[in-house]
């Protein structure tokens, strides 16, 4: 088939869109967009679709991003669509909420897709994602630990992040991205190459420029279909897990469940990928003990996610092994499970800041001092020519010149700030806490140490700070030891 042909073939045979239906188009101006908006506007008119195009600009790029706007919008006019532009300022929000510039792009583009469907009637909002999309998102979130729903990948619909009364729909995902390009070769599609798709700075292109290359020419060629092959595997034994595990909550709840887990062949229903999965190929009892291990991390995900709460794996196993302790996940909020799995807001536990602090004299070659149960030994030494040394466990090094020679050692205070090494402006000690994931009964325990001036230059087991480390101007070096007793 055509790519025209394959895609409308995918399209009906997962029922994506509804004749006569409106779709609002996501288009960046690159290949991969510019080539999805070709070809459901060629297919169109059979469908009775109704096309409008969207364009979000991340203002990244300064004149290349006005470009790629350009094209866009006169894309649209030409093929007589309507076209809506919208832009965010995706540096400005990365620095406020702290998350990198592609989740802050993320956020800006999806809530402005998700206004612009609103405003032009669309349920649905079509994106380009393919293939090669697929298998980098794969080994992305291998890297990160993902479990099997997020090795699963992309879905052919999904709801939209911003508005879940919206569907996103990929009708490419089937389609690598060397069809799409030989596609707009042969068609004469217009489209704009970004600079930041090859930037080494950025995960995601590491991996398709770097990893997956390697993993092509050294092990296994045909990668990316054993990949996509494992991909639908672990999809389908996803969404049992999930189906049990939802049909678990749906028992428990109505206490109809019985008291044992019991394995039994049933009659099969079509899964949302296509695969046949058994409908009582399990009878969940009200037991959460008696579940099976992956049924009952499922059962705590799926609550923690109508909670709006990010379901990451040390959270969730805290919950699970641990009923009934109370576990920070935002200011002033806890959860808790009780004995059954029930995921459930609790009464915060009330804690006070530890005031115990000790004036330490650094006017000795060497020394030592044991603090909150810690033992702390520092000492000085010349420095021939700076070297950045390798980091040592319970060990750090200091310009001893910029800390000075009398210190303070504490624990955490409200109001106190951090500049870690690496940061280009000082933070709250909070939030720092917060992004490191440290839960909040420990950071009480963590000891600050401080100068003279009160500037926090070290806090226990974390980075050191900026403006104390080392440099091709330090003269004396400040080694630093610690160990728990």
């Amino acid at each position: 088939m055509n790519l025209p042909e394959r895609v409308e073939h995918s399209i009906r045979e997962r029922t994506l869109f509804r004749g006569g239906g409106k779709i609002l188009v996501a288009v960046s101006g690159g290949l991969d967009s510019m080539v999805l908006l070709h070809v459901l506007a060629r297919l169109a008119k059979a469908h009775q679709w109704k096309l409008v195009v969207a364009h979000f600009n991340h203002q990244l790029r300064g004149r290349s991003s006005a470009a790629d706007e350009r094209l866009v919008k006169r894309t649209a006019t030409r093929l007589r669509l309507k076209f809506h532009a919208g832009r965010g300022d995706v540096k400005s929000l990365s620095q406020t909420n702290g998350v990198s510039i592609e989740m802050a792009a993320r956020e800006l583009r999806h809530a402005f897709l998700a206004k612009t469907a609103r405003q032009a009637r669309c349920r649905v909002i079509a994106t380009a994602h393919h293939a090669d999309d697929q298998v980098e998102l794969f080994f992305l979130r291998l890297l990160r630990g993902a479990g099997g729903e997020g090795l699963a990948g992309m879905k052919w619909k999904a709801d939209s992040p911003a508005d879940r009364r919206l569907r996103l729909v990929r009708p490419l995902l089937n389609v690598d991205k060397a069809a799409l390009a030989e596609y707009a070769k042969c068609v004469g599609i217009a489209f704009r190459e970004d600079a930041s798709n090859r930037s080494a700075d950025i995960l995601r292109n590491r991996v398709r420029l770097e990893l997956l290359p390697l993993l092509r020419r050294r092990f296994n060629p045909a990668v990316d279909k054993s990949i996509s092959r494992l991909m639908e595997i672990v999809s389908a034994e996803a969404e049992v897990v999930t189906a049990l595990s939802e049909k678990w909550l749906a028992k428990s709840v109505a206490g109809r469940a019985r008291h044992s887990v019991r394995a039994g062949l049933g009659q099969t229903e079509v899964g949302a990928h296509g695969v046949t999965r058994p409908t009582t190929a399990f009878q969940l009892g009200v037991s959460f003990k008696g579940c099976p291990m992956a049924i009952q991390r499922r059962i705590i995900q799926l609550q923690l996610q109508h909670l709006s709460v990010v379901a990451g794996f040390e959270l969730i196993e805290s919950l699970r092994l641990c009923p009934e302790k109370k576990v920070s996940i935002a200011p002033q909020v806890w959860i808790e499970t009780d004995a059954n799995g029930r995921v459930k807001i609790c009464s915060p536990i009330i804690r006070q800041f530890n005031t115990r602090s000790a004036k330490v004299h650094l006017d000795k070659r060497a020394g030592e001092v044991v603090f909150s149960g810690v033992a702390l030994s520092w000492k000085f030494s010349g420095v021939e020519k700076f070297r950045r040394g390798q980091n040592v466990p319970g060990a750090e090094m200091f310009d001893a010149d910029k800390v000075g020679g009398k210190i303070v050692l504490r624990h955490w205070q409200a109001g106190d700030r951090f500049q870690p090494i690496g940061m280009k402006v000082a933070v709250k000690l909070q939030d720092w806490f917060t992004n490191q994931k440290i839960p909040a009964a420990r950071r009480r325990e963590l000891i600050v140490a401080t100068t003279e001036r009160g500037e926090v230059f070290w806090v226990e087991g974390l980075r050191i700070g900026e403006q104390f480390k080392m440099g091709e101007a330090t003269r004396r070096r400040l080694v630093w030891r610690w160990l728990r007793q």
